[in-house]
């Protein structure tokens, strides 16, 4: 089944618009969840709102939102008076400004959907913008307002499609130099950020997000279904925990004399044909 939609509107570059809808880029759907459970009735347990001064439940009804103006003091707001306010981002993307994505700190980045045209009318005008937007190596900066709250967005070209990628507000962001304060006045051994270099090279490798797995997740699902057969739950051996090296020369010594010899051993196996010598000649060796 197709994913619903998470805000439908209109895209629209100067005068060209055209109906767009956005998707989520990401799932949580096969996230290991838990529910609370009553452990002497084995019933699950719902939440409920208290009145906080005469301790008895407050009906579904009798909720309302409310603004505080004063010590103990609420103004209170309808959900249909939230619901009336709408500003252009509530229901248009119109990008005010293109730049370089790569202008864009990573730290800013927030959320992904996918951008796609609402219906088949406004196919013509989307692959338009989009295309243009490709030619020019460029991302679009606009606004929208989702779940309540305006966000600074940027618009990309993507497959066939576009991407928007929420942005964090800049007052939102910690300032680096904040946390990093000191760091970087001690100079390093070059012999040793040589070392660390040949190791880093050593590891180089392709991107592959689908090598990526939740081993604690897995590790979750392996302890449900040991129970639910009725066995004893895996017994998981906790992880050493590294400690503070001592001898930084020697550690990266031996790192790379590791890397070494893992790549020995993948070239060997990857060799086609490739047979072990006899026994006879690995001890004349």
């Amino acid at each position: 089944m197709a994913p619903r939609p998470s805000w439908k509107g209109y895209l629209k570059l100067s005068l060209v618009a055209c109906a767009v809808e956005l998707t989520g880029a990401t799932s949580n759907a096969e996230k290991v969840s838990f529910r609370v459970i009553n452990r002497k009735t084995g019933n699950t347990v719902r939440r409920q709102y208290i009145d906080s001064v005469t301790g008895k439940p407050v009906a579904d009804e009798d909720e309302v939102k409310g603004y505080e103006i004063g010590d103990e003091e609420y103004l209170l707001i309808e959900e249909d008076e939230i619901e009336s306010v709408q500003i252009e981002s509530s229901h248009t993307l119109s990008i005010e400004s293109f730049v370089d994505r790569a202008d864009i700190p990573q730290i800013y980045f927030d959320t992904p959907y996918y951008v796609t045209p609402a219906d088949e009318v406004s196919e013509e005008a989307f692959g338009v913008i989009r295309e243009a937007m490709a030619r020019q190596k460029k991302a679009g900066i606009a606004r929208i307002v989702l779940y309540r709250r305006e966000r600074p967005v940027m618009i990309e070209p993507f497959e066939e499609g576009l991407l928007l990628t929420t942005l964090r507000y800049d007052k939102t962001v910690r300032k680096p130099e904040d946390v990093f304060e000191g760091l970087g006045k001690r100079k390093s051994d070059p012999e040793l950020i040589e070392l660390a270099t040949h190791i880093i090279e050593k590891k180089q490798a392709k991107f592959d997000p689908s090598g990526f797995e939740d081993r604690y997740e897995d590790a979750l699902l392996e302890l449900i279904q040991a129970k639910q057969k009725g066995r004893k739950p895996p017994v998981v051996q906790a992880a050493e925990r590294p400690a503070n090296v001592v001898n930084l020369f020697e550690a990266l010594k031996k790192s790379l004399a590791g890397e070494d010899g893992e790549a020995s051993r993948s070239k060997s196996k990857s060799k086609p044909g490739g047979k072990r010598a006899p026994a006879k000649a690995r001890k004349r060796a």
